[in-house]
């Protein structure tokens, strides 16, 4: 085992269980949860974000979560920030952070560091926003397979934020976010990101995720229909009744949140918005599955598997964790 400190992700896509194993881990070894979710650091946005309860919440404490107003933005820049604050906490106190979650984005960003990128540009913004309305998420990707083929090839056309954001990098600085990344690249020679890369921690990657992908559909189509039944209609329509709240921002973009609220101003009737919002976490999920396939050293576990508890402490074992 090298002299880093160790760090646990427990990574997955959506509606695999990860916070229920992530919780048996704490039980049994002295681990302290940090949530790795970019809709879960936004108050207020409880039911659709499949949120902990404020019981499980209080009996096991994750950092990142209701951190921030919907009306903010938060990025994988921020996240690094608190992350790393608190898993610098977490390890003074001589615990191991555990940090579960599916945001790919902000695990890969905190284990290879960020392309210096240009800061957002709000006329930019606002301009791609107008483009995005007026002429469809296809053609703003259209025009970012011509300035930038490789981003284009990883970000899904219905994907509006990243779209967005990597049509606005080559706007704003003349570069594309792929030179941008492979001038970073460069700069770190390679550094290992399986092994922890930039960042200070021995770490060990775990996925969790059912092996037949039609148990994990199954499972996406009941908790939509369970979070309907909780009041989540009525959850977007508090937010919807905030004069500072719109369609455009990032927390209103959430999966799940845009459907419902479509369906509250009239642009879908109720079946519509179930079907596409199931349909649209089926999509996550498709991307959290490409992201963790190009995941090096990777230990996956079968959500459906009775003994994950002792085959997750045996993994860590054999990789020195708990050493």
């Amino acid at each position: 085992m090298s002299g880093k400190p160790p760090a646990i992700f427990l990574m997955g896509p959506t509606a695999a269980g990860k916070t229920d194993l992530a919780i048996e881990l704490t039980k049994v070894l002295p681990c302290e949860l940090i949530s790795v979710d970019s809709a879960l650091v936004y108050r207020g946005m409880d039911i659709g974000t499949a949120k902990p309860s404020k019981d499980i919440l209080a009996a096991h404490p994750h950092r990142l979560i209701d951190i921030i107003d919907p009306a903010e933005s938060y990025s994988a820049a921020h996240f690094c920030t608190d992350a790393l604050a608190a898993m610098a906490e977490i390890t003074a106190r001589g615990k191991i952070p555990l940090l579960v979650g599916g945001t790919m984005l902000y695990y890969k960003a905190l284990l290879e560091g960020l392309a210096d990128m240009p800061a957002a540009d709000p006329a930019v913004r606002a301009e791609l926003e107008a483009q995005a309305s007026a002429l469809g998420l296809a053609e703003l990707h259209r025009q970012l397979a011509e300035v930038d083929p490789v981003s284009a090839a990883r970000i899904h056309p219905n994907d509006p934020q990243r779209l967005i954001r990597a049509l606005e990098v080559y706007r704003v600085s003349g570069e594309s976010m792929t030179a941008h990344r492979q001038r970073q690249l460069a700069e770190s020679s390679g550094a290992d990101a399986g092994a922890g890369g930039h960042l200070p921690y021995t770490v060990a990657s775990l996925a969790i995720a059912p092996t037949d992908r039609h148990i994990l559909h199954q499972r996406i189509a009941l908790r939509f229909s369970q979070m309907l039944e909780q009041g989540f209609v009525d959850e977007v329509r508090e937010l919807r009744s905030r004069s500072d709240l719109h369609a455009g921002l990032p927390s209103i973009r959430a999966v799940g949140y845009r459907q419902v609220w479509d369906y509250l101003d009239g642009k879908l009737d109720e079946n519509e918005m179930r079907e596409r919002g199931i349909i649209a976490t089926r999509q996550l999920a498709k991307r959290q599955f490409t992201w963790l396939r190009g995941w090096s050293d990777v230990h996956w576990l079968d959500s459906l598997a009775c003994d994950n508890l002792s085959r997750t402490l045996k993994y860590l074992g054999s990789v020195s964790i708990l050493s």
